[in-house]
C-alpha cells in the first residue's frame, strides 16, 4: 500500500513538471536516434534488399574467403588477449593488495602503468612494437643484428592489445582483491595450507566471477579494437579492419553492413554475460567491507619472484610508450639516430599539423562538456526518478559501452548519409563536425552514466526533497543541489570524455571529410605509409595534451 501510495505521488510530481517532462522525452529522441537507429539500420540494410527481406547479402558475405579468415582471426586474437591480459592483471592486483613493497617506487610505477592506456591514443603501442621489433628495429637490429624480423600479424596484435588492455583488469581485480575478508584466508593458513594452497582454494574461487568479467571485459576490447590491428596487423585481417576495407576499398556498404552486424552480435552477446551474469555474481560474492587489515606477505621466496615479474611488465610497457616521444626526435629511425627536431617543424609547416590540433581540440572541447552534463542527468533520471522510461534511457545509454567504434561509423554512414530512413531528413548533418561531436558524446556516455550512478546513490534523497518541499522545479534542484554534490564525478566525467574523444579513431576515420583534419587520423595515415617520424610527432603531441 505505501509502495502504490509512493508511486502515485511519484507520477503526480513528475507530471507537473514540464522541465523534468521535456528532458526525458527529449533524451530519450536522442538515444534513439543517435543509438538506436544506426544499429537497426545497420540490421534492416543487411536483410532487406530490392526484392524483400533476403538473407542473400549474409550469404555472400560467408561464402567471402577474407571474411572467414577475419572473423576466425578476430576470435583467436580476442581469446588469447582476454586470457593473458586477465591473468597478468591478477599478477599485478595481487602483488599490489597482498605483498609488501619494500619501495614507494614500485607502487608509482603500478600507478604509472594504470594510467597510461587511459591518457595515451590507442596506437602508440603498435607504434613502438614496430620501432622496437620490427625489420629497422632498435632492439631486433641495433642490438641483436636480426634483419628479416616480421612482427607483424597475430604475434603483434596480441602482446600490442595484451599491454593496451591488462591494466584494465588490474584496476577491475585489484578492487575485488581488496574486499576479500583476511579472515578467511587466515583461518586456512592457521589450519597448515600454504600460500599456493590458501590461493587455489580460497581466493581463487572468490574472485572467479570476477576473474571471467576481466576476461570478457579484454574479450571485447580487442575484437572492437581497429587502430592496433590497423598498423601492425599486416596481412591479418580482423572483423574491425575488414569492416573498413570493405568500405573504402571495395565500396560495398551493404557488406560492411552485414559484417557490422556479426560483429555487433558477437560484441552484445559477451556484453550481456558480462553485465548480468558475471558482474552480478561478483557483487553477491564479495559483499561488506574486511573486518581488518590484512596481513601483507613478507615472505622473499614469494615477495621477490612476484615483484620483479611485475616490474619487469611494467618496466617494459613504459619503455614502449617512451619509445614514440624519442621517435619523434630521431632523423632516421634504423639508420641514423641523431637527434633533430624536423619532424615536429614538419607537422606544423608541410602537414596541416596545426589545424589538425585545433580540429581535435575543439571537437574534443565541445563533446567533453556535453557528455558530462549529459550522463549525469542519466544518471539523475536512473537513480532519482521513478518512471515507465527509466530503464530504456539506462540500457540504451550503456548498449553504446559494447558496440565497436567501427560498427558505429558503418550504422551511421547507412543511417544519416541519405537522411533518416532514407527520406533527407537530417541528411544535412553527414559530413560535417556536428556529426563527429554526436559519436564522441555517444561513445564517451557509458562511462560517465556508471561514474555518475555510483556517486549519486550515495546522496540521500531527502537533501533533495526538501530543496522540492520549499517550492524548486526540478532544473532548480538538480542544478543548486544535485550537481554541486556530484561535481567531482562531473567533473571525472567531463576529463574523461575529453581524452577519449581526442583520441577516437575507430568509429570517426570512416565518417571524417577532408573538411577536418584529427590528429588520430594523421598518425594512422603516416604509420601506414611508414612515416614513423612523423607519426611519432604527432602521436607526441597528442600525448602531450591528453
Amino acid at each position: 500500500m505505501a509502495k502504490s501510495q509512493s508511486a502515485q505521488l511519484e507520477r503526480k510530481k513528475l507530471l507537473g513538471d514540464p522541465i523534468l517532462i521535456t528532458t526525458i522525452v527529449v533524451l530519450i529522441a536522442f538515444l534513439t536516434l543517435f543509438i538506436l537507429y544506426p544499429l537497426a539500420i545497420l540490421m534492416v540494410d543487411s536483410v532487406v534488399s530490392d526484392n524483400g527481406i533476403s538473407f542473400d547479402v549474409f550469404t555472400r558475405i560467408l561464402a567471402m574467403p577474407s571474411f572467414d579468415r577475419a572473423i576466425t582471426n578476430t576470435l583467436r586474437v580476442g581469446f588469447a588477449v582476454g586470457i593473458l591480459s586477465a591473468l597478468i592483471g591478477l599478477l599485478f592486483a595481487y602483488v599490489e593488495v597482498y605483498v609488501k613493497l619494500r619501495t614507494k617506487f614500485m607502487t608509482g610505477l603500478f600507478r604509472v602503468v594504470s594510467m597510461l592506456p587511459v591518457v595515451s591514443p590507442p596506437f602508440v603501442l603498435s607504434l613502438s612494437m614496430i620501432m622496437m621489433f620490427g625489420k629497422k628495429g632498435l632492439i631486433t637490429r641495433g642490438l641483436l643484428g636480426i634483419f628479416d624480423n616480421n612482427i607483424y600479424g597475430f604475434w603483434g596484435i596480441f602482446i600490442v592489445q595484451t599491454m593496451s588492455f591488462f591494466p584494465v583488469c588490474y584496476m577491475m581485480l585489484k578492487g575485488l582483491l581488496k574486499n576479500i575478508d583476511p579472515s578467511l584466508e587466515e583461518a586456512a593458513r592457521d589450519m597448515g595450507a600454504s600460500r599456493w594452497k590458501v590461493f587455489t582454494s580460497v581466493t581463487l574461487p572468490l574472485i572467479l566471477p570476477g576473474l571471467g568479467n576481466a576476461f570478457l571485459v579484454s574479450f571485447i576490447e580487442s575484437i572492437a579494437d581497429f587502430a592496433n590491428p590497423m598498423i601492425i596487423g599486416g596481412s591479418y585481417d580482423t572483423l574491425a579492419t575488414t569492416i573498413y576495407l570493405q568500405i573504402t576499398g571495395a565500396y560495398d556498404k551493404q557488406g560492411a553492413a552485414a559484417m557490422a552486424v556479426v560483429l555487433l552480435s558477437i560484441t552484445l552477446l559477451m556484453f550481456v554475460v558480462q553485465k548480468f551474469v558475471l558482474e552480478a555474481k561478483s557483487t553477491s560474492t564479495l559483499s561488506g567491507k574486511a573486518t581488518r587489515a590484512r596481513m601483507l606477505i613478507t615472505d622473499n621466496s614469494v615477495r621477490i619472484p612476484l615483484t620483479i615479474l611485475c616490474a619487469l611488465v611494467a618496466l617494459f610497457v613504459i619503455g614502449m610508450y617512451l619509445c614514440v616521444p624519442y621517435g619523434s626526435f630521431v632523423r632516421s629511425w634504423g639508420s641514423n639516430y641523431e637527434l633533430t627536431t624536423k619532424w615536429f617543424e614538419q607537422v606544423f609547416t608541410k602537414y596541416h599539423g596545426l589545424q589538425a590540433f585545433s580540429d581535435s581540440f575543439m571537437l574534443s572541447l565541445i563533446a567533453a562538456p556535453i557528455t558530462a552534463l549529459l550522463s549525469m542527468i542519466i544518471s539523475y533520471l536512473v537513480v532519482k526518478r521513478r518512471f515507465r522510461g527509466r530503464g530504456f534511457i539506462e540500457a540504451v545509454s550503456m548498449l553504446a559501452m559494447a558496440v565497436p567504434g567501427t560498427v558505429l561509423g558503418v550504422g551511421y554512414i547507412r543511417g544519416f548519409s541519405s537522411g533518416v530512413m532514407h527520406t533527407g531528413f537530417l541528411q544535412g548533418l553527414y559530413g560535417t563536425g556536428l556529426i563527429l561531436i554526436i559519436v564522441f558524446v555517444v561513445r564517451s556516455l557509458p562511462t560517465g552514466t556508471r561514474s555518475g550512478i555510483s556517486a549519486l546513490r550515495q546522496i540521500d534523497k531527502s537533501i533533495e526533497e526538501s530543496a522540492y518541499d520549499m517550492g524548486a522545479d526540478s532544473f532548480t534542484v538538480f542544478m543548486t543541489v544535485t550537481l554541486p554534490l556530484i561535481k567531482d564525478s562531473f567533473l571525472s566525467g567531463l576529463v574523461t570524455a575529453f581524452v577519449r574523444s581526442i583520441t577516437a579513431i575507430s568509429a570517426v576515420i570512416l565518417l571524417v571529410t577532408p573538411e577536418f583534419l584529427l590528429i588520430t587520423v594523421q598518425i594512422n595515415e603516416f604509420a601506414g605509409k611508414g612515416s614513423y617520424g612523423m607519426a611519432c610527432a604527432f602521436a607526441t603531441i597528442l600525448i602531450v595534451i591528453t
